[in-house]
């Protein structure tokens, strides 16, 4: 037992052995391999709307295939668990009828129209490097260069920007799918509206993504950046909320809790020529986002010039302030200037090569939510999950959200502003337990009208999931569509019960 128990310890605390000599080199060979194999694919001579033609009917090829099979089991896309960002694998894949789709590829960027029409396995990563030279960009980049336009719609997706745009789905201008019963339809808030408003947060239980078209909007060189730390949270919930409602002058807002006494709020613009000094904080022995950003604690209000993209992924490097427990002297200097270009190894790979300890262990000592609620509950929401989970930093991002159909919008007929708190790290708090406390932090969620994001899957039963999200819409849509023997509702795969 004792013995076990050591074996667990290692590797757990040690972890970072495996990952600096085995997954940083694997994260570069895979990379470059897929670098090479995009770059190959750019000279291909077949048009690229004739090739992903190819690849939608092939997609519907196969649910026609899962039709005349007898439609025994639904249906699920089978790309592996470990490759998507979410935080644990889902286990529902080994039940479920596999539609594999293979479809990465930026379809057409339309200047005139302002639009990007992509494949749902594109990254922000890819679309950035693809915008930036033609000095465009997105209205809202997310966060993490691994993260794919499907599974911003079907999950969500939320940044600095969305105060005023919005969550990753108000910028969506049309969607295609592969219904349940193998037709190719494309809609929008004109064509199909119901399907439409439908689609965001569903998790492919509507039908399979198969093509995106997303607004572009110009795009500047530099992000002007102010730090503005604050030493009480009245301080800081009065910074916040005032800075996101500013939208004429601030186009970015994002606040880092260090605790509930210190923080920092950053507002930010884009621009093409500055005075301040320019910080390029990509360049591989720059410090760790965050503790640049802890820096100016007890600083005056501070501005800066960071590069547009580098500003876009600024938390990539260091995963938020994850990759602190799994890589502890990853922001030491020695280690960013010898090994800082091959961070962050691939979450996937984190993912893939997880024991069943580890699992258990981070499912016991370690808390990854993001929870949004209306901005009014801000300081009351903090307070809140300092008592029940009280891990730093936190995370404050303010979104918009519209009075619209579908399963996340405003409780009210016009917009509200909310804020997403994230909480990612280990709790300092001998009570926590990890089903009790998250049950209580879920259903303080619901009380304020607010919602969970499903990532990390939930402990909601599916009456409680159905008084957080608003299914009356998405249940229509289900109905019309026939989708009850082609796919499981949305809680039949994010419950914890479906998820590892």
């Amino acid at each position: 037992m004792v013995l076990g128990e050591l074996v667990v310890y290692c590797l757990f605390n040690f972890r970072w052995v495996f990952v600096v000599l085995f997954l940083l080199p694997l994260t570069i060979m895979y990379d470059i391999i897929t670098s090479v194999q995009r770059l190959l694919g750019s000279f291909s001579t077949k048009e690229k709307s004739e090739s992903h033609f190819e690849k939608a009917k092939f997609v519907q090829d196969q649910v026609k295939q899962w039709k005349k099979s007898g439609q025994k089991m639904p249906m699920c896309t089978g790309r592996p668990g470990w490759k998507a960002m979410t935080l644990r694998e889902p286990q529902y894949k080994k039940t479920m009828y596999n539609i594999h789709i293979d479809m990465d590829e930026i379809i057409e960027i339309n200047i005139d129209k302002m639009v990007v029409k992509v494949e749902p396995l594109v990254t922000m990563g890819q679309l950035t490097s693809k915008l930036k030279p033609l000095n465009l960009t997105l209205p809202l980049v997310v966060e993490l260069d691994d993260l794919t336009v499907g599974g911003l719609i079907m999950g969500t997706g939320i940044e600095s920007s969305s105060h005023a745009v919005g969550l990753f789905q108000h910028n969506c201008i049309s969607y295609e799918l592969v219904l349940a019963d193998g037709s190719l339809v494309t809609c929008s808030k004109k064509e199909d509206p119901d399907l439409f408003y439908s689609i965001p947060w569903s998790y492919g239980t509507l039908g399979f993504l198969t093509a995106v078209e997303l607004k572009i909007v110009p795009a500047k060189r530099y992000v002007e950046l102010t730090y503005e730390p604050f030493y009480s949270l009245e301080e800081g919930v009065q910074l916040f909320e005032a800075h996101s409602k500013d939208t004429v002058n601030n186009q970015f807002v994002e606040g880092i809790m260090f605790s509930q006494t210190e923080g920092v709020i950053m507002t930010g613009k884009m621009v093409d020529t500055t005075t301040c000094y320019v910080n390029v904080i990509s360049r591989w022995y720059k410090s760790w986002f965050y503790e640049h950003v802890r820096s100016f604690v007890g600083k005056g209000k501070t501005t800066e010039a960071i590069p547009l993209r580098d500003y876009y992924h600024r938390h990539t490097k260091s995963l938020f302030w994850e990759l602190k427990d799994i890589v502890p002297f990853g922001n030491n200097l020695l280690f960013r200037w010898l090994f800082g270009w091959s961070m962050p190894p691939k979450i996937s790979f984190l993912k893939k090569t997880q024991t069943k300890a580890i699992k258990e262990l981070y499912d016991k000592h370690h808390v990854v939510q993001d929870l949004i609620v209306p901005i009014k509950f801000m300081k009351e929401a903090i307070l809140f999950f300092e008592k029940e989970i009280n891990v730093y930093p936190v995370w404050l991002c303010p979104a918009l959200l519209p009075s619209e159909p579908g399963l996340v919008h405003s409780f009210s007929d016009k917009s509200e502003l909310y804020i997403d708190i994230g909480l990612y790290g280990t709790p300092n708090t001998t009570k926590y337990d990890s089903v009790i406390t998250t049950k209580k932090v879920e259903h303080y969620t619901i009380q304020c009208k607010g919602y969970q994001m499903m990532y990390a899957g939930t402990y909601l039963s599916e009456s409680e999931f159905q008084e957080m999200f608003d299914h009356s819409l998405y249940n229509r849509v289900r109905d019309r569509l026939q989708c009850q023997n082609a796919f499981p509702n949305v809680y039949g795969k994010v419950n914890r019960k479906v998820r590892d």
